[in-house]
């Protein structure tokens, strides 16, 4: 059997209280409004005690929001209590979350509180949140630091008291799975009236367990779990909303569960929530990284190419996600490559994609990911007809006081020739060898170099124009090595001499 599991998201409180976000009660109200069309039940907006901001978004999302239940944070006190309640009086549907830590650690350093007293002040906030709203969720934090058998004593006392809901909160993000499993097995076995109410998990992330120990609560008999768009929160985070979700849809022929969450919004949500609190998605992030649906490696783009599933568990139209991204690089296989090329309207011979894909290794083994704009340079800058020479390697030694010295090796139907060649310049250098390897001398009449995409291992692009025999030849080279770029610029022109293609004869003048 499957059932529903409720979705708590704590994004607009517990998420911003990641160290340096600040969320205004507009770009509260903004997000509010998109967890709405993402059909979370719950969305806790904030702590309305804390501040005039906190009281002042709480009030308007209860006014504005309508669909999921408005949550308020209050800690077990009539001041919080009424403050929260003052702030959700707009909602359509409210609840009052009230608080006391329940561990011997906060009891004895924090709380300052005997146990007695800290189950007497559990059951009074709750009987005084219960007099504004029906529906109250009570949270032992640090619970999984507690002794189990006083947290049997608390949660009896606040169902007793009125909570509809009881928040089994890691608040350390101490727990383990199994731990914590059985953690929520032995509430489950041990408070009287647990039947009644609604479990809920809240995991913090310290350990990287967040989301494992959320999903291990719900086998073991969770009902809700609290969570935050992209994971952001306290420290290391909380459970990432996206990574539960989409595991209990996925794997829900393990989880037997499902959620009401609208999935299909999730990307949109995230890069909403990116944008709001400044707090960046890391590419490799599940689910809405840029890298989640991204491949580079050959035979993965291989499988991916001929069916999605054969790697990929999902689709990423189903979290609202940017189409599958073929990420071209130095892992990369022919197959990627040619039908990058198709998609960018390139149609080369089969003769001439094996040169391209030559090139294009090269290339990727000096930079990382290759772009669109770059594989446009390459292609373009090669020559179509079959060259005559092809460049093997090049070397340049330069200083501020030395005189450069250029070594080139060529290679001709097979047979290598080097050459090597001095001059006041590491550009003039090289061009005079490779006109020494190849027995004719070039004019040069016009040389540039231009940077054709972004970022410090941008592509450069160089142009030149030699003047031999009265006709003019152009040369387009390009590679992140800008020597590299010239020297096969260079090249193409000489190429273009040997098949007799100048570009156009220069015009005679003189008296």
């Amino acid at each position: 059997m499957s059932k529903r599991v409720l979705i708590f998201d704590t994004t607009l409180r517990d998420g911003e209280q990641s160290p340096g976000v600040r969320l205004s009660p507009q770009e509260k109200l903004q997000i509010a409004q998109q967890l709405s069309r993402l059909r979370v039940d719950v969305i806790e907006v904030g702590f309305p005690v804390a501040s005039p901001g906190d009281f002042e978004a709480v009030s308007a999302v209860a006014r504005e929001v309508r669909g999921p239940v408005i949550c308020a944070l209050a800690r077990a006190n009539a001041a919080d209590i009424d403050r929260a309640a003052e702030a959700l009086q707009a909602a359509e549907r409210k609840r009052i979350h009230t608080f006391i830590a329940s561990s011997e650690i906060h009891m004895k350093y924090k709380l300052r509180m005997q146990p007695e007293e800290v189950l007497a002040a559990a059951a009074r906030a709750v009987a005084r949140a219960r007099q504004y709203t029906h529906d109250v969720e009570f949270s032992a934090e640090d619970a999984t630091r507690s002794c189990p058998e006083f947290l049997c004593r608390l949660y009896r006392t606040v169902i007793e008291a009125g909570a509809t809901t009881i928040n089994v909160p890691d608040t350390v993000g101490y727990a383990t799975p199994g731990e914590f499993a059985q953690l929520i097995r032995f509430l489950r076995e041990n408070v009287p009236g647990i039947e009644d109410v609604v479990v809920s998990v809240h995991c913090h992330d310290d350990l990287g367990l967040a989301v494992a120990n959320s999903l291990a609560a719900l086998e073991a008999g969770a009902d809700q779990i609290e969570c935050t768009v992209n994971g952001i929160g306290e420290r290391a985070g909380n459970a990432s909303l996206e990574e539960i979700v989409m595991a209990i849809r996925v794997r829900q022929d393990v989880l037997k569960a499902w959620t009401g969450v609208a999935t299909d919004q999730i990307y949109r949500t995230s890069r909403l929530v990116e944008t709001l609190t400044g707090v960046p998605v890391p590419p490799n992030k599940a689910l809405v990284g840029a890298n989640a649906f991204a491949h580079e490696s050959g035979i993965h783009q291989d499988g991916v190419l001929k069916h999605s599933t054969t790697y990929e568990i999902m689709r990423p139209e189903d979290v609202g996600a940017p189409g599958q991204r073929l990420v071209l690089g130095k892992h990369s296989g022919r197959h990627a490559f040619r039908e990058r090329l198709l998609a960018l309207g390139y149609r080369l011979r089969e003769e001439d994609v094996e040169v391209a894909f030559a090139r294009f290794k090269e290339m990727a083994d000096r930079k990382g990911g290759i772009s669109d704009r770059d594989l446009e340079a390459l292609v373009e800058g090669m020559v179509q007809e079959r060259p005559l020479w092809i460049l093997d390697y090049f070397q340049v030694s330069t200083g501020n006081r030395t005189l450069p010295m250029a070594t080139v090796s060529l290679i001709k139907e097979g047979r290598v020739v080097q050459e090597a060649a001095c001059a006041q310049g590491p550009v003039e250098a090289l061009l005079r060898a490779v006109d020494r390897a190849v027995g004719a001398e070039f004019r040069l009449l016009e040389f540039s170099l231009n940077a054709i995409t972004g970022g410090k291992d941008a592509l450069g692009e160089a142009l030149v124009k030699v003047e031999r025999d009265g006709a003019i030849y152009t040369g387009r080279g390009v590679s992140r090595d800008v020597l590299e770029a010239t020297v096969r610029a260079y090249l193409q022109a000489v190429n273009r001499w040997l098949a007799g293609v100048p570009a156009h004869h220069q015009v005679q003048t003189g008296g």
